[in-house]
């Protein structure tokens, strides 16, 4: 299934049980896949229009009123454009806010750099009391969604829209604050959150051909990250590699980085090298933006050298 499908699906279920959950768009509701939602709960969904500020604040405004909104918006505008009404009606005043922004990073594709966030986890990340986790698959995000929304306070949910390869089996066990160790190894640490995930599976199958055995981590919420987990496996290995559909500042490598910061130990990256984003489709842009499985290889190859 497409990822916003199961995201409308576990949606629809919620707003069945309980008539205090809700979700406001701005008029994207086809494209967060949440359309069919208006007609089997007309009372629960609410087109904000192109106004994400507002919808912001109305959010704020009803989870006040005991009411469990989730907003959602391409990611740049459930980010960037929102960033005061996140910071201070929502996390600020500890409301009770899921924020689902779509397409992030280079999987906006033809929309382009306006709609290419490669910056929102660095904006978000910094406001106080901020969760924020990003899905692997659909096995993942089925089992993370009824957690999200129990979790009492605001999230940022950073969601691929369209299909993902499965990297999790059905009898997987979701914990939001404990990053998932797909495979253990003693060479490096490859630390890895979003879409790249089953990437870095097939790199480190590339790898162990080459006699280089990675540990493999998913830090599927990278605020607060697991630092318990993150150090334990560096510290075991000697180097990192981060792997991310994001710049490289304000990320996943600065959380790593900072929590291992007292460690002494090399970390390098695969991500977006501080730039904007360019039209294309998801191929072109992975190389244009170094997020292929041959340039995982190859960093992981230089992690390896630092030791």
């Amino acid at each position: 299934m497409e990822m916003r499908a199961v995201y409308a699906e576990c949606l629809a279920e919620m707003m069945e049980k309980d008539k205090h959950v809700c979700v406001l768009d701005a008029d994207l509701a086809k494209a967060s896949g949440t359309l069919n939602l208006y007609k089997r709960f007309p009372e629960q969904m609410f087109d904000c229009g192109v106004a994400e500020q507002n919808m912001a604040s109305i959010a704020a405004g009803l989870a006040s009123y005991g009411f469990k909104p989730w907003i959602e918006s391409f990611t740049p505008f459930a980010t960037r454009r929102i960033c005061d009404q996140v910071a201070i009606s929502i996390a600020y005043a500890k409301s009770n806010v899921k924020i689902v922004g779509t397409d992030p990073g280079i999987s906006a594709e033809l929309n382009g750099g306006t709609h290419m966030s490669m910056e929102d986890i660095g904006v978000l990340r910094s406001i106080p009391g901020m969760v924020i986790y990003e899905p692997v698959d659909e096995v993942q995000l089925r089992a993370a969604m009824p957690v999200l929304a129990a979790y009492e306070g605001p999230v940022y949910v950073r969601l691929f829209r369209k299909e993902l390869p499965k990297v999790f089996g059905e009898g997987y066990k979701f914990d939001l604050f404990k990053a998932d160790t797909l495979k253990e190894g003693k060479d490096l640490s490859i630390f890895v959150s979003g879409m790249l995930t089953a990437d870095v599976v097939e790199a480190g199958k590339l790898l162990a051909a080459e006699g280089i055995d990675a540990e493999i981590i998913n830090v599927h919420t990278i605020k607060p990250i697991d630092r318990e987990t993150v150090i334990a496996s560096a510290r075991k290995t000697g180097t990192v590699l981060t792997v991310e559909n994001h710049n490289v500042i304000g990320g996943l490598q600065s959380a790593v980085l900072e929590a291992l910061a007292a460690e002494k130990i090399p970390v390098t990256a695969v991500g977006v090298e501080d730039r904007f984003g360019e039209v294309g489709k998801l191929p072109y842009l992975r190389e244009a933006m170094g997020l292929t499985v041959e340039n995982i290889v190859a960093h992981a190859r230089k992690a390896v050298s630092l030791k």
